[in-house]
């Protein structure tokens, strides 16, 4: 798409500021108003429609694009992206453990024991570990737990929750990095214990290297949105 606009200013109205276009306010996909009540979030995604040359690319729009979804989806289905957020803890990362070789599950617990911790004491969210790939089943106490505290948060924390959920494959990990415990780089570090031994070993394969690269820029974003939204 060209670019169909010269200026990009915010508009403050209340306790919410909006992204204009050439005075215009920016809708979303669904045809929503983009508005923001974060500051520091909505001068950013005002900066990501500035900083676009002739042609508009949506892939230099990261921060637009998960306010886009927290507005059009998360806002009108937050019961639906909890228990989501929920089926990830149910089969979280850090609850499967390599038994051999020692090495190995020694790094996976110097990553994983000090997050799941804190998840239980901070969150309830008690979860069991068990070695190899079975299948555990998860106290329920501990999911519901996470369901209360996922209530108390907005459309746009539990977008970017969701979002590095899914990346690592682990609402601990996620939670660390949204309450500011771990950074991008350290949560995809330890969502990626397991491939860094391997590729000590045998050699990183080239699309895998490139692939993880490409979640730690995706969990990057993620990141940097949870921040922003705070405001």
């Amino acid at each position: 798409m060209k670019r169909f606009y010269k200026s990009v200013s915010l508009k403050q109205a209340g306790g919410s500021f909006a992204v204009l276009l050439d005075s215009r306010p920016v809708k979303t996909p669904m045809g929503g108003l983009l508005e923001l009540k974060s500051a520091p979030l909505a001068e950013a995604i005002a900066a990501e429609w500035a900083g676009q040359g002739d042609e508009i690319d949506q892939r230099a729009m990261p921060l637009t694009g998960l306010a886009n979804t927290a507005i059009d989806h998360i806002r009108t289905d937050r019961a639906a992206v909890i228990a989501r957020i929920e089926g990830y803890a149910g089969h979280d990362l850090v609850c499967y453990r390599a038994a051999e070789p020692p090495e190995l599950a020694r790094r996976e617990a110097a990553a994983w024991d000090i997050p799941l911790l804190w998840a239980k004491t901070q969150y309830g969210l008690d979860l069991k570990t068990a070695d190899g790939i079975g299948s555990i089943s998860q106290p329920p106490e501990a999911i519901a737990s996470l369901g209360r505290h996922l209530a108390q948060r907005d459309e746009f924390a539990l977008t970017g929750l969701v979002a590095a959920a899914g990346l690592l494959k682990s609402v601990v990990l996620a939670l660390s990095l949204a309450d500011g415990r771990l950074d991008a780089a350290q949560a995809n570090a330890a969502a990626h214990v397991d491939e860094d031994f391997q590729a000590e070993k045998w050699g990183w394969d080239a699309e895998a290297a490139e692939r993880v690269k490409h979640l730690l820029t995706e969990l990057e974003d993620a990141a940097r949105f949870l921040t922003l939204a705070k405001g």
